[in-house]
């Protein structure tokens, strides 16, 4: 399922009648789940700063559409591109300077979209 799931986020506002892409609704089992990995991955990539999920009062993760396509995103480079976790952070910095400043990716990263991300 992660095979080409990073060019298919939107750019901009979610769906009429739908959450929204900031609103914290997926429990770390569930997004795990559509993710395909295991719940201790996400909790990996939250420790080293990747995606920071919203809690809840009682601290449990909540993670938004946004950040299931930011994980995903982190997926296709780690595996289809071949960046370690290190790499992931600056690729995807450097995708989003690239992407504000109108200038387009390089063609080996074209599949990268990083337009709905916030790095």
């Amino acid at each position: 399922m992660a095979e080409g799931v990073a060019t298919g986020s939107p750019a901009g506002a979610a769906l009429p009648g739908s959450p929204g892409l900031d609103k914290p609704i997926y429990t770390i089992s569930v997004a795990a789940e559509i993710l395909e990995t295991h719940p201790r991955t996400l909790m990996m990539y939250e420790n080293i700063g990747l995606v920071v999920p919203q809690r809840t009062s009682t601290n449990r993760r909540r993670f938004s559409q946004r950040d299931i396509y930011k994980l995903q995103t982190i997926q296709s480079l780690t595996r289809q591109h071949g960046v370690n976790l290190t790499g992931v952070r600056y690729v995807l910095a450097l995708l989003k300077t690239l992407h504000d400043h109108g200038i387009p990716p390089p063609d080996s990263l074209k599949d990268i979209d990083v337009a709905a991300l916030k790095i």
